[in-house]
């Protein structure tokens, strides 16, 4: 059994996915072309500001390829979507505590500051929410996709959730 048969296809959280995705990508591919634009040096540990943040070539770059990523699970969308956003988002807020310890040292070849730092955090933690959006919770309702796929025996053919039993029903059971 395969992990993409378990995940159900449903369209409207597929459209959240596909979004988060999109807007995240292209804030991205946006910050890393101006930074490319603006002739950076590329291993450059100081920076200049592009868009309110420190940025060398190198990030651009890393911002543009992680751009693409993200367009392209957009372009995707559905389950991949999905599962993209929650992985670069997870990579976005690692890359905060990485390049939090690298501050101010000759080991700095993303030329972060604090504000990129808080950023990548942000940035991070929006697109892994875009991701797990309706996926991820202890309380998801029994129309969901994924509750379904999570509880197949108690669906309905129609699938729909039968009702459950109320206190009246669990009562006469005793």
């Amino acid at each position: 059994m395969k992990l993409k048969d378990e995940l159900p296809v449903d369209h409207r959280l597929a459209q959240v996915y596909r979004y988060g995705a999109g807007l995240c990508g292209v804030a991205l591919l946006v910050f890393g072309c101006l930074g490319l634009a603006n002739g950076l040096a590329f291993f450059g540990t100081k920076g200049e500001q592009v868009a309110g943040l420190s940025s060398n070539g190198l990030l651009s770059v890393v911002s543009i390829v992680f751009a693409a990523v993200l367009v392209a699970g957009a372009v995707i969308g559905g389950n991949t979507a999905s599962t993209i956003n929650i992985i670069v988002g997870a990579l976005f807020v690692l890359s905060g505590f990485v390049n939090l310890g690298l501050l101010e040292s000759g080991a700095n070849f993303l030329a972060f500051r604090m504000a990129n730092v808080l950023f990548s955090f942000v940035m991070g933690l929006i697109i892994a929410t875009f991701g797990m959006y309706g996926r991820v919770s202890m309380k998801l309702p029994h129309d969901n996709p994924y509750w379904k796929a999570r509880h197949p025996d108690r669906t309905g053919a129609a699938g729909l959730s039968p009702a459950l039993p109320g206190p009246a029903a669990s009562a006469s059971h005793l």
